[in-house]
């Protein structure tokens, strides 16, 4: 029986469109870390380099007797900049696009990409459902929510594309996005 981590850890890759705070541990990853455009030649790249080395590592584990699904794309997304992230030009934007790994998996078993593990601990998440010119809607909630909340941002953008986009129209794609977070330390 094959593990699909996208079935069994509905904590990770589920959210409702509301934001909500939730809590993440500790999760294993393949990644690849570049910039320019989500257009881009250097990110197709990536993509395929990180597909390549998550069917690899699949394969291995498939061997030794614990197949999985390979879960879905993710983006860790930030800019070198003062200015607010999407006024700044696409070809500026950073991004390490990461697939999750079950535990089986370790770093001697992924080649051709970085194996690494990542804890966001609080978040605040909400999915987005439309196409990704309109997340600023759904982030602009997300601002408002932590704002609310006396939370800030503690780390970088992160994105789970739960679609397909050669597969699915933009209007019906369906993201989570998710901020880390900390508390507002009152002065």
């Amino acid at each position: 029986m094959k593990l699909d981590l996208a079935k069994t850890d509905k904590h990770y890759y589920h959210a409702p469109t509301e934001p909500t705070l939730r809590t993440f541990g500790s999760y294993g990853y393949v990644t690849v870390t570049g910039s320019g455009a989500p257009e881009g030649p250097e990110y197709t790249t990536a993509v395929e380099t990180l597909y390549r080395t998550a069917y690899g590592a699949k394969k291995i584990a498939k061997a030794a007797g614990h197949d999985f699904v390979v879960p879905k794309l993710e983006g860790l997304w930030w800019v070198e900049s003062d200015e607010p992230p999407l006024t700044v030009p696409r070809e500026e934007w950073h991004w390490k696009l990461m697939i999750r790994m079950p535990e089986i998996v370790t770093a001697a078993s992924v080649h051709g990409a970085t194996f690494e593990r990542l804890t966001e601990g609080d978040a605040v998440q909400a999915l987005h459902v439309g196409p990704y010119a309109t997340e600023p809607e759904t982030l602009a909630r997300m601002d408002a929510f932590m704002t609310a909340g006396g939370l800030a941002m503690n780390g970088r953008h992160h994105e789970i594309y739960l679609s397909d986009p050669r597969r699915v129209p933009a209007a019906q794609a369906k993201t989570i996005l998710r901020h880390p977070v900390r508390r507002v330390t009152e002065k």
